[in-house]
């Protein structure tokens, strides 16, 4: 067996809504994440400190009611903090799932099977009726039969990500964007997830992309 296999046939997805936006949620958790006290820029850690410092020097040296002032400049760095950190994360939650609440997950995907090949991964449909092409496929080549094939070569993916039951990919072809998601329950099905990554780093070396580009 090669270290990195490749799929013989394209493996079916079966990705249900709940796995679409459970896919979503988890991705959002793990980027929301970087709304902490280590995301503080330098400068701002600069300016807290000298807050901090006057409003500790104002209390010991000064007395009376006018160390109200330092108390207040103390109060205000909490706030601050507060807001920046817990303040963020809420509010990108809030606005996270006022989004998920209107989006569904495209009709194509439930029957979309995905393979994996040194040139790319290879996605496979049943043919539209009308012959109109779906949305996330349009800008690649498909092969007309009842079973519709594009090849999103590994060049085109922009960006990449993944959470512990989650693999997202990003692309651009023909001047179309798209995004796949592929859940890690495919691995039961042989699906060969360390040749995916092994691709993807080859042309995207650094994790990471944005929760809101996550649409199909």
């Amino acid at each position: 067996m090669a270290l990195y296999p490749y799929t013989l046939q394209p493996v079916a997805l079966n990705l249900t809504e709940t796995e679409f936006k459970q896919a979503q949620l988890e991705l959002f958790e793990q980027s929301n994440s970087s709304y902490g006290l280590n995301t503080l820029k330098t400068k701002e850690w600069i300016v807290i400190a000298v807050v901090v410092a006057l409003a500790i020097a104002g209390l010991v040296f000064v007395s009376g009611y006018s160390t109200i002032l330092f108390w207040v400049m103390l109060v205000l760095v909490v706030l601050y903090l507060v807001i920046r950190t817990i303040g963020m994360r809420w509010y990108v939650k809030q606005e996270f799932e006022k989004q998920m609440a209107e989006q569904h997950m495209p009709e194509e995907m439930k029957s979309l099977k995905l393979g994996v090949q040194q040139h790319g991964l290879v996605i496979s449909m049943p043919a539209p009726n009308a012959g109109v092409q779906p949305k996330a496929m349009r800008g690649m080549q498909m092969r007309a039969s009842s079973q519709q094939q594009a090849v999103i070569p590994w060049s085109a993916i922009t960006s990449w990500e993944e959470t512990d039951d989650y693999l997202f990919m990003l692309f651009e072809l023909k001047g179309q964007k798209g995004s796949q998601i592929i859940p890690k329950r495919l691995q039961t099905q042989k699906f060969p997830f360390d040749t995916v990554r092994k691709h993807l780093k080859e042309v995207v070396p650094t994790r990471g992309l944005q929760t809101e580009n996550i649409t199909q």
